[in-house]
């Protein structure tokens, strides 16, 4: 009996997907809900579960290519026999009892015994790649599983810092990291095994093309992600459809930081959560929404649609690019509300696992280059939204305060807005609005 597997139900907004790669091959063992394969849309990765237990019988269409909902992507068979059964249970199931292996054992019969226990450093550095990894492999995302695939690794053997104790990429980058080199890694080998993995090593392709020689002129041709294509094609109609101007101005956050530092630790103790700036800076944001509704509107046609919602949208960037899940009703949630749901939309963005649902909507869109170093930048707006805010590297600065010159820790803040319906009166005032909310916090609890 074979089962078909299907492409599951895109999203209504999503059309089509690109399938990345294929984590199983014809005649693998495949457990139940074991991720078959990703498809990657131009929002999110979607995970192809496997309906059964059974056996990678064919896979019908390759990597790269473009599908639709309910197309057939491969068949699974039905295990029977020996292949319906885990390889540790067949290896409890032969083994026999012990009253039975305290006779003597022909030489020949220790040799095949020996030669399985030899390989098994080699079978443990496969176990992903020969669908033998242990449970902890169905949990982890596209991405961390690409790097744990691509590199042999146990999952089993990393410790994972995510929710549950999942795997996250810097886990696995940091287990990399201090993994021993591949000389001693090999001298770790018992002797046992060295002549066989030499061989075996000998008749494998190379991994990698030679490298250039020296002052060589090598060119290399990708294609862009469907995200990356996505990003493109909605910067472009911005920057065509809407008049976009960007105007400045730079904040004191000497406030904000004593306020963080006299309670951060009694937050994170009392909520479970970092108190970072982004939750001020959202805070601070609505507040000034509210004096200025119309940089929370947006263009429909020849109508101007005010939003009576704050809908707050939080540029996180990823390996595949930039992504802005959405922080619904931001409004009515405090401060703890907050930085949680930013930081586990962070946590599933660098994961590849946010929802469809996570990324659509908006309003109002903030984004932090001062990450990465960024002093002053220029976003652009995340249409159909009219106005995006950019939050930019915390810096000391002199600064000139009552006629005396004094060193503060200074943020240029830049607010890019549609000029088709926002006067640079309102995007201006907009801004002052967020500095005087961040200079001094307290208003920001009052409501003044």
């Amino acid at each position: 009996m074979s089962t078909e597997i299907r492409v599951p139900q895109l999203p209504e907004s999503v059309a089509d997907a690109t399938l990345v790669t294929w984590h199983k091959q014809p005649g693998d063992p495949i457990r139940r809900d074991e991720n078959l394969a990703d498809l990657e849309t131009d929002k999110v990765v979607l995970e192809v579960p496997a309906p059964s237990n059974g056996v990678m019988q064919e896979i019908r269409v390759p990597s790269g290519t473009v599908v639709t909902s309910g197309q057939v992507l491969a068949v699974i068979a039905e295990a029977t026999g020996a292949a319906a059964t885990p390889a540790a249970t067949r290896a409890a199931a032969t083994t026999k009892p012990a009253r039975e292996t305290a006779a003597p054992t022909p030489p020949r019969a220790a040799a095949a015994v020996a030669a399985p226990a030899a390989a098994e450093p080699a079978r443990v550095a496969n176990a992903v790649a020969s669908g033998e990894a242990s449970r902890e492999g169905s949990r982890l995302s596209p991405s961390v599983r690409r790097l744990v695939e691509e590199n042999h690794l146990d999952p089993a053997a990393i410790r994972g810092s995510g929710r549950d104790g999942r795997l996250t990429k810097a886990d696995v980058v940091d287990y990399l990291g201090r993994a021993p080199a591949p000389a001693a890694a090999a001298a770790a080998v018992p002797a046992a095994v060295v002549p066989a993995a030499a061989s075996s090593l000998a008749r494998a392709p190379a991994a990698r093309p030679p490298a250039p020689a020296a002052g060589g002129r090598t060119e290399q041709r990708v294609p862009m992600t469907r995200l990356r294509a996505r990003i493109a094609q909605r910067l472009l109609e911005a920057q065509s459809t809407q008049a976009l101007l960007t105007t400045f101005n730079e904040v004191d956050l000497t406030a904000l930081q004593e306020l963080r530092a006299r309670y951060k630790e009694r937050f994170e103790k009392e909520h479970g959560v970092k108190l970072g700036f982004m939750s001020f800076f959202v805070k601070a944001a609505i507040a000034a929404l509210k004096r200025f509704p119309v940089l929370n509107a947006s263009v429909d046609g020849n109508d101007i649609v005010y939003h009576e919602y704050y809908d707050i949208g939080v540029a996180v960037s990823t390996e595949r690019g930039l992504v802005v899940p959405i922080v619904r009703d931001a409004d009515t949630k405090g401060f703890a509300a907050i930085e949680k749901e930013v930081a586990d939309y962070a946590r599933k963005a660098r994961e590849g696992s946010l929802a469809i649902e996570d990324l659509t909507g908006g309003t109002f869109t903030i984004t932090n280059g001062g990450v990465f170093g960024s002093l002053m930048s220029t976003p652009i707006v995340n249409a159909p939204q009219s106005a995006i805010l950019g939050m930019h590297k915390v810096q000391d600065r002199p600064m000139v305060l009552n006629g005396q010159i004094a060193v503060r820790p200074m943020m240029y803040l830049a607010v890019t807005y549609d000029h088709r319906i926002i006067d640079g009166r309102e995007a201006v005032q907009f801004l002052v609005g967020i500095k005087d909310a961040l200079e001094d916090p307290a208003r920001m609890l009052l409501g003044v």
